[in-house]
């Protein structure tokens, strides 16, 4: 139980549920409440997937492509920047041009709820506490994520769609600098010469 703690709490750290919410509410704002919880579920599915995946497959992958952490921070970091960046400049397109048949996959599942901070988290942690430990504590929290994403509708009906879109907006440059320090930190790992083997 030590080990999963130790790397729960680091994953949990890693996935930012709470900070993904203000996100997810701005890109389900004007769906119907039953394809918001389709949405979630796509969601918790494709961030489970995707991370077992890595856990079984990718520190493999990574190696025969050559990808470092370094490359996986900046690409992730450009792809949210690029989301970011529309939603503050769409003015009557409304918020968030992303396909809703597609969001519960990307953005949210990837790369906001499993992105760059948690598979390089992953790929710290496997080594030292297993497969099975690291698994467990990746689906747990992508859980909690989804547990979170389901009981913010009644926080959407509170707000209601001026108050979320306003909250969208902040969030948005929140994103966005969130995405310029990712980059920011992949540079610098690349420059820096540190290239950890996937």
């Amino acid at each position: 139980m030590y080990d999963f703690w130790l790397s729960f709490f680091a994953i949990f750290m890693a996935v930012n549920a709470i900070g993904v919410l203000p996100m997810f509410i701005t890109l389900t704002l004007e769906l119907e409440k039953k394809r918001v919880q389709r949405v979630i579920m796509e969601t918790v599915i494709t961030a489970s997937a995707v991370a077992m995946v890595f856990l079984a497959a990718g520190t493999v992958l990574f190696r025969l492509l050559g990808i470092t952490v370094a490359d996986f921070m900046v690409a992730g970091g450009v792809l949210i920047f690029i989301i970011a960046l529309n939603d503050l400049l769409a003015v009557e397109a409304g918020p968030h041009q992303v396909d809703p048949e597609s969001m519960g996959a990307v953005p949210l599942g990837v790369p906001l709820i499993v992105g760059p901070a948690v598979l390089t988290t992953i790929m710290i942690l496997l080594p030292e506490h297993g497969y099975a430990i690291v698994m467990a504590a990746t689906i747990v929290n992508i859980l909690i994520a989804g547990f979170l994403m389901w009981f913010s509708l009644p926080i959407i009906r509170f707000l209601g769609k001026s108050g979320a879109r306003a909250i969208a907006k902040v969030s948005d440059l929140i994103l966005a600098a969130i995405a310029v320090m990712m980059i920011r930190r992949g540079i610098e790992l690349f420059l820096s010469g540190f290239r950890p083997s996937m």
